[in-house]
């Protein structure tokens, strides 16, 4: 989505005339995101835009009928690039030349790859490397702009400009050089050389209106995680990480390669669904394979295992894929520091006790840092969904405590999933009296959620989804298991609808979510946290209802197959605190992680009426 888009002539009056209103305006009316009048926001517009871009595109060189576009959303990303000038070049060929735009009037070299340090409210800050930030926005428009990706005839050209930099010894330093060549960066006093640059590509205007082609395109299927595993491990590039990714990427690496061999060190990287944090997982744990480390990727759910070992086979042996991806419960018996590096996602399902029958080992959080010099742990405290899940910032600070081990904090911010919508998520959580949020409604936000009111309807809508075998129809966990026994009996029957349908089945086991039939079964929370989806179809059981306008969980009906309350009940007759606190966040927690799933989309079916009455009222603004 393009917030403004006008020819330059126009842009020119506009920038002569309060541009950065016009802006806010459009953000307002576009994105549903209210910026503050004078904020920094709306400051840099003023400076940015209408003055040092109005002075750039003031010349004669540059076509009246060009296109400029500002503040473009990247799709899948609630990322947007900052000002955009188009036409055609001397052959007649497509030009979008990409400009990001930076108020910096100083800036620090680190040692990282791709980072700099500049002064953000009021303290020096860890930032990308404007170079890097421009050609990482192309990469992604490049990756998921149908249009793009299938034209021969359509060049992007990133850049970066920092039109209150004089010095422009750290920005442009050798260090940087890569980043660079991909997209050169431009300075106070460069007004000439940005504009040579932008009519080098953009000899007339912008005829063919590609900008409108760009942003009317289709939306590329998203690349998997799961498909690009072999390649990333072979070492190559499969995913741009793009802004804190690319910090945190980095932030990891500096610690890993710093540490002492007598030292100990715990990072925990904190990531709502969809923010990259298996795809940052996986990143380093190619990058410290090659390196030499002794390094292996962690996660207590057996579903993401079995789908990334399904994917691996046939690219290496069986035996390094399983000394690859372990299990949390592996280290009982590890020596201190015996591994180089930890990688531990979905570290929010850690448990105390290992083995099938909870009988082995005293904590997993201690024994993973006992286990390596360096353990990472990435983590979502509102994904933590069964009784034993004990994962958490303070347990670990705890442990990393006792160990003696230096502690740091970093987050990811960036929303890959759900359409890059963070408006989506933050509803849920306002929806599902998680958490209050600014986003009362479904409103302005641009993800596919809908509501139907017949389970067979929500079934078919998957399965005409699934023409790529990434939809699959979930539930909260309200109904028996009896189909495991007895393959002729339904578990989830609604007969007034001609519904009946079973959980996925044994045979396909932790594969689910990629098993070839599986979209006529339905999955649960089991076999699909940690995992993504195109669409996700939910079923929400009467679990979770709501009366008289307050969200409620009855912890009673869950089925008495699930384990993931297992243990309620005896806390209950113990009188033990917190405990039906803690139920009650785990079954809300089981229906937030279902329902973000979807990369593109959430189809919902409620059994109960009322509570579906007050989510389709939750979707409008009142």
């Amino acid at each position: 989505m393009i917030v403004y888009h006008k020819t330059k002539k126009q842009f020119l009056q506009d920038a002569s005339d309060n541009i950065e209103d016009i802006i806010r305006q459009q953000v307002a009316l576009h994105l549903g995101i209210t910026v503050q009048e004078n904020g920094s926001e709306h400051r840099s517009w003023k400076n940015s835009i209408g003055d040092a871009m109005f002075k750039v595109m003031n010349t004669d060189r540059i076509p009246d009928d060009a296109s400029v576009a500002i503040e473009y959303s990247i799709p899948r990303t609630r990322n947007r690039i900052d000002f955009i000038v188009s036409g055609l070049d001397e052959l007649g060929h497509d030009s979008v030349v990409v400009i990001e735009l930076k108020q910096w009037d100083k800036v620090e070299v680190t040692n990282k790859d791709a980072v700099v340090k500049t002064r953000f409210q009021g303290s020096l800050t860890e930032t990308l490397h404007p170079s890097y930030q421009a050609w990482s926005y192309v990469s992604l428009i490049q990756d998921y702009n149908e249009t793009v990706y299938s034209s021969d005839s359509i060049n992007l050209y990133p850049s970066a400009y920092l039109h209150n930099l004089k010095d422009r010894a750290i920005i442009g330093a050798n260090f940087y050089k890569e980043y660079l060549k991909k997209a050169p960066a431009f300075f106070k006093g460069d007004k000439e050389k940005l504009q040579d640059f932008i009519a080098r590509f953009v000899k007339t205007g912008d005829r063919n209106n590609v900008l409108y082609q760009i942003e009317s395109s289709r939306v590329r299927p998203s690349k998997e995680l799961a498909d690009s595993l072999a390649s990333m491990l072979q070492g190559n590039q499969e995913f741009i990480l793009i802004d804190d990714q690319k910090l945190v990427f980095e932030e990891v690496v500096d610690f890993v390669n710093n540490t002492p061999n007598d030292e100990k060190r715990v990072l925990i990287v904190e990531g709502g669904p969809g923010t990259g944090k298996s795809v940052v997982a996986f990143n380093l744990l190619s990058k410290f394979l090659h390196q030499g480390l002794n390094t292996h990727y962690i996660t207590k759910n057996a579903a993401p295992r079995a789908v990334f070992e399904a994917k691996l086979t046939g690219s290496m042996k069986r035996s390094k894929i399983n000394h690859l991806l372990q299990g949390s419960g592996q280290y009982c018996q590890s020596e201190k520091n015996e591994m180089d590096v930890l990688l531990i996602d979905e570290a929010h399902r850690l448990a105390e006790k290992s083995g099938i029958f909870r009988n082995k080992g005293e904590n997993q959080v201690k024994e993973l840092i006992n286990a390596s010099r360096v353990s990472v742990f990435f983590i979502d405290e509102d994904q933590r969904v069964t009784w034993q899940d004990i994962g958490s910032k303070n347990e670990i600070k705890r442990w990393a405590n006792e160990f003696g081990a230096k502690v740091s904090l970093i987050k990811l911010h960036t929303q890959f999933r759900c359409n890059g919508s963070n408006g989506y998520l933050a509803w849920l959580d306002n929806t599902l009296q998680i958490r209050p949020t600014a986003n009362p409604s479904l409103e302005g936000i641009n993800y596919d959620f809908k509501i139907f009111d017949n389970p067979q309807e929500l079934w078919q809508a998957i399965v005409s989804k699934n023409k790529r075998n990434k939809s699959r129809l979930v539930a909260g966990y309200c109904w028996d298991w009896i189909s495991k026994k007895n393959m002729s009996d339904y578990d989830i029957q609604f007969p007034e609808f001609d519904f009946a349908m079973k959980w996925n089945l044994t045979e396909d086991g932790s594969k689910y979510l990629i098993a070839k039939d599986s979209v006529n079964q339905v999955g649960c929370i089991h076999t699909c946290q940690g995992l993504d989806l195109e669409y996700v179809g939910v079923i929400i059981g009467p679990d979770l209802i709501v009366r008289n306008g307050v969200v409620q969980t009855v912890p009673s009906a869950r089925a008495k197959t699930d384990q993931s309350l297992k243990g309620y009940k005896k806390a209950l007759r113990e009188g033990v605190a917190g405990t039906e606190n803690k139920a009650d966040a785990i079954i809300r927690n089981t229906y937030r992680t279902l329902m973000s799933r979807g990369l593109k989309g959430c189809y919902v079916y409620f059994t109960d009426k009322e509570t579906e009455k007050f989510f389709r009222l939750k979707m409008v603004q009142v």
